[in-house]
Parts: structure tokens; sequence; C-alpha cells
């Protein structure tokens, strides 16, 4: 075999790979993986991650007078959700932290925007470092091949402490895998999103077959 197909089989990612640092970073330098802004690159990339930071705003979560949240009941969509949860926004870089108490959940999101290739997906890990403090990154995981926008973290507190968290801290990791091939664009319902989202839930169509609502309905 010669060097240069040598270099080409070696350069090629096989399907179930997982990215080393060196190779998100030549994703990144061709454009198929697009993460903006990188305010440190040297500190984010990782030798198998790379490291994203915590935007400034988040949807918090409070105390309600409700016996349990349930989607499936129709009384409860909008503004029974609303009333457990509402927005707020922490000014970056200005020293102002967002306080997430014990067994408190807060959405935040990354600070960086993505724009996925067709052919890789990602999964977030918390950061050890938080973890030791009680922060638990207890996201929705999975990063779909060709999604756009900034990622979602849902942020628990299990410590026995409040804990301080500042817009653009280094919160969580992400690891990204080959697929066997390119699919299709993404058009999930928070493609695009710029900002945390309240949870769309409601909008699933097997809700309402598996709560009776469509049966009701026709009654």
């Amino acid at each position: 075999m010669s060097v240069t197909a040598q270099a080409t089989r070696t350069a090629e990612l096989l399907p179930g790979t997982t990215l080393s640092g060196k190779g998100i970073l030549k994703l990144m330098q061709s454009g198929a993986l697009v993460v903006t802004p990188v305010l440190d690159l040297d500190k984010q990339l990782g030798r198998a991650s790379l490291d994203v930071r915590l935007g400034d705003e988040f949807i918090a979560m409070r105390r309600a007078e409700l016996a349990a949240l349930d989607p499936g009941q129709t009384a409860h969509r909008t503004e029974k959700i609303m009333q457990y949860q509402y927005k707020g926004r922490v000014r970056p870089f200005s020293g102002e932290p967002i306080v997430l108490h014990p067994g408190q959940l807060i959405i935040g999101t990354t600070l960086e925007y993505f724009s996925m290739p067709l052919d890789v997906m990602g999964y977030v890990v918390g950061r050890s470092s938080w973890g030791r403090l009680g922060l638990i990154v207890a996201t929705a995981t999975f990063i779909d091949p060709g999604f756009r926008g900034v990622i979602v973290l849902e942020l628990v507190n299990d410590g026995e402490i409040p804990l301080a968290l500042y817009p653009g801290i280094r919160i969580a990791q992400l690891v990204f895998h080959k697929l066997d091939e390119k699919v299709k664009e993404y058009a999930g319902k928070y493609l695009l999103q710029t900002r945390p989202m309240f949870s769309q839930v409601l909008s699933e169509p097997d809700l309402r077959m598996f709560t009776g609502q469509a049966r009701r309905q026709d009654d």
C-alpha cells in the first residue's frame, strides 16, 4: 500500500469511531462541525471531548400548588406548567451567579451554538470537577446528527448546600461518534433553538393516544 493510500485510509473515520481531540479539531477546521463561540480552544479541547460553557439564560422551577404535573390533563396544559416554570437571565461576565439550591432543577443551555454534521452524533457528559460538588448534568444527552442550535442542559444540585453557577464556566463536555452513513437533516421540535425552551411534550401525538384524550374528544 502506498504512503498516500495509507494516509487516506487512516484519515477516514470508521462507523462507531469515537472522535479524538484531533478528530474534533479536523471537523471544526473543515467546517463540517460548527461551534461558536469558542473562547479558549486550548482549554476546551480535550483528548477525546470538547468542553462546553454555560449560557446566560435559564428556565427555573418554582414551588406551585399542584398535586402533580400531569401533561395528560387538559387543565394542566400551558397555564399550570407556566406556574411551575419561569424564564430568567443572568448578565454574562458580570460576576453574578445562578444559585442552584439542593434538589432544584434548572434548564440552561450551552454558550456555544452548534451545527452538527449529518454523519456525526454527540452526547453530553458532566465534568467530574462539578460532579464532586453535587452538580448533575441530567440532560437528554443525545445530540442528533444535523442538529443546529444551542444544547439544552438540565442541571440538578444533588448536594446538601446551594451551588453558585456562573455563565461562561466550563460546565460539561461533549463526546462525538461517527455514524455508518449520513442521515436526513434534523427537523425536530428543538431545531434552531438559541435559548432554553419549555418542554414540548404536550405537542407529541402519542400523548393524546395513551392518555385517552383522543377518545374523550371523539365522545
